[in-house]
């Protein structure tokens, strides 16, 4: 029998059982090391074929599920956190997630190392994933799975469906998913993939296309996102840039330039991991100052004689009710930044704690619970992005140096009246 193209055509129940069956048959004949298949052409996808040796050669039982080492729930956190994919989970959500729902499948959305960030969908079949051992945290590479939309579309990168005795581990037979890899627009890295899966007879040919659509859009919010973001630090960082005098550059935290002055514009600067305000020697132009912007640095350029210095002072102004705002005065004048609800609660503690505060208990001060220190972390995290040089750790503290002025509403209870943080209440009632 002349079957059509998995991925290319409307199918029916009938096919779809057929095709299972026949493709039971192809793994059988593969793994057993047949030297040809009859006919030829029930030999598998060569995408399918070469997912199977790869698995093979790791070691991959076809006949047993593997023992799953999920994710700690304080690693899953940190990766959710720290994942550029948490930016565009709404974009998937609103492409994916009804489809999922009324097709009787999950979404899944994994990091770049095919480990399970989010999984929404169908209760009944996210039950059945979790018999499986396909929970949030599980790693789903071939290495570990074998054959599967996910691990094979990393491999790969490009979307990849794979249906019912494709997949190379037996028990996965009842499952149909389809994946599309999620790159960073900027650079082409790898960040992740998007999947939707489910029991193999809900399969639709229509799903791959549909999962490979929104990843590219999701891409495209990424792309969105960057662009802002450059164009918000470029018009911060356009009047410091006129003031001074020599080479400089205005980047965001990952390096990408927004503004120069008195040098050609590169597209990006190679930035450690982890830059701090002060001297930095950098492999294309040598020794630069690093100084704080809102939302990146500015690069001077040329041996400095003196480090430069740090923040001086900065002005955290919670007594507006139209919004929050830390004013920074420094050493290339003074910039303001609107501040989120959290984040204002945060600077708020911190303010009244000089000495500094661990993250347990700034998790006590905002929510009442210790156990939510993973959480805090994330949001300083973010916090320090925008305000690098401003803030330290161990404990969480204004830098050392930096001079706080705090101002409050002239009624107390005013102060953040939408908050609820267990900090802010004790300070309405005085």
């Amino acid at each position: 029998m002349k079957d059509r193209p998995i991925d290319s055509a409307i199918w029916s129940a009938q096919e779809i059982r057929e095709t299972a069956r026949r493709l039971a048959s192809v793994r059988e004949a593969t793994l057993s090391g047949a030297s040809h298949l009859d006919p030829p052409s029930d030999a598998p996808r060569p995408l399918i074929g070469e997912s199977w040796l790869r698995a093979l050669g790791s070691g991959v039982d076809p006949d047993r599920d593997a023992d799953q080492q999920p994710l700690s729930v304080a690693e899953l956190e940190h990766r959710r956190h720290n994942s550029q994919l948490t930016a565009v989970l709404p974009v998937l959500h609103d492409g994916l997630l009804a489809a999922a729902h009324a097709a009787q499948q999950i979404m899944v959305v994994t990091d770049a190392e095919g480990r399970v960030l989010w999984r929404e969908g169908c209760a009944p079949i996210r039950r059945m994933a979790d018999r499986l051992g396909f929970g949030k945290g599980a790693d789903w590479t071939e290495d570990v799975v074998g054959t599967n939309a996910i691990g094979t579309a990393l491999v790969a990168r490009r979307p990849v469906l794979v249906h019912s005795a494709e997949h190379f581990v037996r028990s996965h037979h009842q499952w149909t998913c389809a994946a599309a890899p999620l790159h960073d627009p900027r650079d082409g890295r790898l960040l992740g993939t998007v999947d939707v899966s489910g029991p193999a007879p809900s399969f639709h040919p229509t799903t791959l296309p549909l999962v490979s659509a929104v990843a590219r859009l999701a891409e495209g919010e990424l792309r969105t996102r960057h662009h802002g973001a450059l164009e918000r630090l470029r018009s911060s960082a356009a009047p410091v840039l006129a003031r001074l005098g020599g080479r400089a550059l205005a980047v965001d935290p990952h390096g990408w330039v927004a503004g120069v002055t008195g040098i050609s514009p590169p597209d990006r600067v190679a930035l450690p991991k982890a830059p701090e305000a002060g001297p930095l020697w950098l492999p294309r132009y040598g020794m630069c100052a690093l100084e704080p912007l809102p939302g990146g640095w500015l690069i001077r350029i040329g041996r400095q004689q003196e480090p430069s210095p740090g923040p001086g002072r900065v002005l955290l102004d919670l007594s507006g009710r139209d919004g929050t705002t830390l004013t920074v005065s420094g050493p290339v004048g003074d910039w303001s930044h609107e501040l989120t609800p959290r984040h204002a609660e945060l600077l708020f503690v911190l303010a009244a704690h000089p000495e500094g505060r661990s993250a347990a208990e700034l998790a006590r001060d905002l929510f009442g619970d210790g156990g939510r220190a993973v959480t805090v972390r994330a949001e300083l995290s973010r916090l320090r992005r925008h305000l690098a040089g401003i803030l330290s750790h161990r404990p969480y503290r204004f830098a050392d140096g930096v001079e706080v002025e705090l101002r409050l509403p002239a009624l107390p209870g005013r102060l953040l009246p939408q908050s609820t943080a267990p900090a802010v209440l004790a300070a309405r009632r005085g």
